[in-house]
């Protein structure tokens, strides 16, 4: 690969796909709201995620396009969020397959950012991408809509792969860190029932994954970005108790992360909903995930923060 086009670049995933990739192609493109600049091999374009401008440009001759674009879901679900939480990401990608049909040498695979939430909650069946059933509410309602508009646009010369990501663990950004702070408060029991499945994976597998996509020609369509068993939530806090070395853990029942959730300012859905998710594509393919094992995954994360 000589150049990689990333669509909202910037943000936690952004970063550790540029740390990743950055010394294994020649030239990274991040497509951002701000300006223009370039930092050795980094260039950043302005864009508005909107229309076509400059920046479509970049993506002729280029090897691969991730689009990463879209409103945090880390907020209160009340209607001025959801409307952008869903046009961010149905608009985006839009843009991008009007972009890339306007291209003579458009890009060779256009991965494009989905969401293992788009699964039923499920506290018995294991969801992967052929048996997996999709499921109902907002979450879901976007998650359909922004693979719709994904897959509805026609590019003959460019493979496309619907990332259904989920919780990614890492050191500079995304859920650890808020969840081991409240483990070094004491409130690191179990939240809610503690029974609702947590799928997760390592941000260095996440990086790992996208390249394996990349590389192999085969796969295109849904894909879980998951890591390949789940664990569940008094799992989950039990396991960062221990590597964080806190003896005990204040359990939360669901009326308390209610009236916490509207304190921070987000939904307890985040926590409470059961993501039973496998990564059957990845597995079936041969992809070797390096941290498998949640216990080794947060011993490694929270050795560094």
């Amino acid at each position: 690969m000589k150049k990689i086009v990333i669509a909202a670049g910037t943000g936690f995933l952004g970063n550790v796909l540029v740390d990743y990739f950055k010394t294994k192609v020649e030239t990274i493109v991040i497509l951002t709201r701000g300006k223009n600049k370039i930092e050795g091999t980094i260039k950043y374009e302005h864009w508005d995620g909107k229309t076509i401008g400059a920046w479509r440009n970049e993506l002729e001759g280029s090897d691969v396009l991730i689009n990463m674009t879209g409103k945090s879901v880390d907020c209160r679900y009340h209607q001025k969020n959801k409307d952008l939480i869903l046009s961010s990401r149905v608009v985006s990608t839009n843009i991008l397959g009007e972009a890339i049909a306007s291209c003579e040498h458009p890009p060779k695979v256009w991965l494009n950012s989905s969401t293992a939430t788009i699964y039923r909650h499920s506290l018995d069946k294991e969801m992967d991408e052929i048996d997996g059933e999709i499921g109902t509410g907002f979450s879901v309602n976007v998650a359909t809509n922004w693979e719709n508009a994904f897959f509805t646009h026609k590019t003959p010369k460019t493979r496309k792969v619907a990332l259904r990501t989920s919780i990614v663990l890492g050191k500079n950004g995304g859920a650890l860190q808020p969840i081991i702070n409240l483990v070094k408060i004491g409130f690191g029991g179990k939240q809610g029932k503690g029974n609702q499945k947590f799928s997760w994976i390592h941000e260095t597998d996440f990086a790992r994954s996208l390249e394996f996509i990349i590389e192999n020609e085969e796969i295109q369509g849904p894909i879980n970005i998951v890591a390949p068993k789940p664990t569940d939530n008094n799992n989950l806090m039990k396991t960062l108790r221990n590597v964080t070395k806190v003896p005990f853990g204040i359990p939360l029942p669901k009326p308390l992360l209610e009236i916490g959730a509207r304190i921070i300012k987000t939904e307890t859905e985040l926590i409470l909903k059961s993501r039973n998710v496998i990564p059957k594509k990845l597995l079936q393919n041969g992809f070797q995930f390096k941290y498998p094992d949640l216990v080794n995954a947060t011993k490694e994360l929270t050795n560094k923060l």
